[in-house]
Parts: structure tokens; C-alpha cells; sequence
């Protein structure tokens, strides 16, 4: 089962916000124990609202479930001792300071690697370890701007649009967690560790694959054209008489099906419509054929006829209509998690077979500094050592 896949693995969180708070909530996920540090007044992503579950943010909890929290000052030398011994009884060091940072503080991997040569070490920053803009901060809106991304998104003569979704930041941790688990078993194999560079820069230009692949071959800069898919059509959103749906008929027999269906024959040898590519080439006199016959129907009727004809198609949902859906429901990716304060709350889950993932015993984020006591007695630390490392927030 996979929450059990990383049971033994140890792993020590220096991350905030999403990227490195993704990554590592994925390897609790699949069993590993996770001490996450933290300063004395806690991570900048307890403080990103709204929205709230008590005083820290609902985004803190959808990053965070199944981790120890511990709070160190860094800045101090007890500190940092204290970072060093949870470290060399590790197996994975995650952290997304900016390069340089933890070297500084003595927590680089060429320092630590010497008190555990086994360690895997992933640094994740903007724009990587090296290069030209590696001292460069950057969070998910800028590196969507940054890499491209952002010029695709929305229509044309619109003002600039992202993904509402911090997609980098989360991509980036599954990324991250990619190359941890390969590098985890080269370890196995040759006991040496290894520091990873993992990068929002990256991630989102190898997120924008098709996009840049099709760039590469022909040079065209996309265009913006909202729903639609540059590459295939119809594939793209209409309107019916009470809303919005998305619509796939461009292979397979479905755009003949679906000039039947619509009374439309005839478009079905028209040249400018023979084929996908002909379709791209004309798109806007094909969406104002098809948009003036979807308009004399609801939504649902489209979608029963279309479904019939076994043409893709589904509604334009919001996050009240998600709540709804029936394979939501089935897939059990919304984890119920139990807050000693508020009661159940509920993040989205583990993707990979939700619904065994479900099944697990998950817990919630951890409070700031609340396994301090017992994760640094783990590494033999005193009650009066301990005392002196913590400082009171």
C-alpha cells in the first residue's frame, strides 16, 4: 500500500509556502515521518489568507497534513546544532531557502553530507542553484509570467491572466518528490547521497511542453484563445441557452457525429471543416456555426445528446458544482481531518488510488512548535537543552 511505501524514511522539511510543502506532505503521504522546522513564528504560509482555520491559513493546511512541527531558530548556533542532529539520523533534507542560505548557516549539503553521507538533499528555489538569476526570488505569479505561461492564458486583448491555482508551486513539489524517490534508491544501491536542483524556472517550462514543442517546430508565438486548444477543434468551450459546457468532437468519427446531431450535415465535406488542422486554420467561422445551433438548448440537453453520441464533453463547473460531482464523491479526494480546535476540516487528498489513500488515518497540519519536545528528545536532546534551543515566539 502506498501510505506505507516510505515507512523507515525519515525526512527534514526546511520548505515554506507551496513547492517544498507539497513535496514533502507527498512523501507523509506515502508513509515517510516528516519533521518540518520552522521558525519561532512559524512559516510565511501560516499567514497567506484568507481563507482561516483558527490563525493559520486553510492554504497551510492543504500543504502540511501528516508532519511533525518543530520550531528552531536558525540563526542561532543552538539552533542549528539541534537542525544538524536531526539531520544525520535522516534520509532525505528538503529545503527551499535561496541558494546560498543554507550553506551560510551551516546546513548546506556539502556540510551535512559530511555528518551523513547518505543524505538526499533537494533544494527548490526560483530559479535553480546556478545561472544567471539564481539569486532571484520568485513565487508561482511570477515564474508564470516569467517563463511564458502567462501569455497563453485568457483572450486576446485582455489583460494578463494565471492560473488561479498556484500550478508551479505544486507541480514543482511533484517534481521534487520525482527525483527524491529516484535518487533515494540510487542510494540504496551505492550509499552516497546527492543534492537535486528542482526549480519553479523548470518545472514550468517542462509543464508547458506542447505549448513549447509546437513554438520550437514552427516558431509561431501562441495566441490566446480562452478555452480553446491550439492544436485540435472543436475543443473548446460553447455557450448553451443557460450556461457553459467544454466540448471534444475533433477525432474519431465525433465531428461527423456531432454535425449530425446539430442538423448540420453539410459541414462535413465543407473544406475549410475537413479535418482538425482545417477546423484550427478556421476556427472562428466553425465556433459561429456551432455557437448559434448550441444556444437553443440547455446545458443538460447538450450534454445527454453529446454523451449519447460518445462525444467528450462536459459542464463549465465551479468549485459548488465540484462539491456535487459524483466522482468526487467516489474517488474520496477530499480528506476529512480531525483539528483538536475545530472540528473536522477538509483538503484535498493523495491522487494516486484516492480512495485506499482515504482509508489511511491522516492527521492535520501540525500546530506551531507542537512535537518540539518530543522529536528533539528523539536526538537525545536534554529538557535543559531543549529549553535552551527553543525560543518562546
Amino acid at each position: 500500500m502506498l501510505s506505507k511505501a516510505l515507512d523507515g524514511v525519515t525526512v527534514i522539511d526546511f520548505t515554506h509556502i507551496g513547492a517544498g510543502p507539497t513535496s514533502t506532505m507527498l512523501l507523509a503521504d506515502m508513509g515517510a515521518k516528516v519533521i518540518k522546522i520552522e521558525p519561532p513564528e512559524g512559516e510565511l504560509g501560516r499567514k497567506l489568507g484568507p481563507s482561516w482555520i483558527g490563525k493559520d491559513s486553510a492554504l497551510f493546511h492543504g500543504f502540511n497534513r501528516n508532519k511533525l512541527g518543530v520550531t528552531l531558530d536558525l540563526k542561532s548556533s543552538a539552533g542549528v546544532d539541534a537542525a544538524r542532529k536531526l539531520v544525520s539520523n535522516a534520509d532525505i533534507v528538503v529545503e527551499s531557502m535561496r541558494p546560498g542560505v543554507m550553506a551560510r548557516l551551516g546546513l548546506g549539503f556539502d556540510a551535512l553530507r559530511t555528518l551523513n553521507p547518505r543524505v538526499v538533499y533537494c533544494s527548490i528555489s526560483a530559479y535553480g542553484q546556478s545561472g544567471p538569476y539564481a539569486e532571484r526570488p520568485g513565487v508561482d505569479g511570477i515564474l508564470q509570467a516569467d517563463s511564458g505561461l502567462m501569455s497563453t492564458i485568457g483572450t486576446e486583448n485582455a489583460e494578463p491572466s494565471k492560473v488561479q491555482a498556484p500550478i508551479i508551486d505544486v507541480f514543482t513539489g511533484y517534481v521534487a518528490v520525482m527525483g527524491i524517490l529516484a535518487q533515494l534508491r540510487k542510494t540504496t544501491e551505492t550509499g552516497q547521497g546527492a543534492h537535486l536542483d528542482v526549480n519553479l524556472f523548470n518545472s514550468a517550462i517542462a509543464l508547458q511542453q506542447v505549448s513549447l514543442s509546437n513554438y520550437l517546430a514552427d516558431g509561431a508565438v501562441p495566441k490566446k484563445i480562452g478555452s480553446a486548444a491550439p492544436y485540435s477543434a472543436p475543443n473548446e468551450a460553447f455557450k448553451a441557452s443557460d450556461g457553459w459546457f467544454m466540448l471534444a468532437a475533433y477525432n474519431g468519427g465525433r465531428w461527423e457525429r456531432l454535425c449530425d446531431i446539430l442538423g448540420i450535415p453539410d459541414l462535413k465535406t465543407d473544406p475549410r471543416f475537413i479535418d482538425s488542422a482545417s477546423r484550427v486554420a478556421n476556427r472562428e467561422a466553425m465556433k459561429k456555426v456551432l455557437g448559434e445551433n448550441f444556444i437553443r438548448r440547455t446545458r443538460d440537453e447538450w450534454l445527454s445528446v453529446l454523451r449519447d453520441a460518445d462525444i467528450l464533453c462536459s459542464p463549465v463547473s465551479d468549485y459548488d458544482d465540484l462539491m456535487n460531482h459524483p466522482q468526487l464523491a467516489a474517488s474520496k479526494m477530499l480528506l476529512p481531518l480531525v483539528h483538536l480546535e475545530f472540528g473536522e476540516i477538509r483538503v484535498p487528498g493523495f491522487p494516486i488510488n484516492s480512495v485506499d489513500m482515504s482509508a489511511v488515518e491522516h492527521s492535520v497540519a501540525p500546530r506551531l512548535g507542537e512535537h518540539n519536545k518530543n522529536v528533539l528528545e528523539s536526538v537525545g536532546l536534554s529538557d535543559d537543552e531543549i529549553a535552551s534551543v527553543l525560543r518562546v515566539a
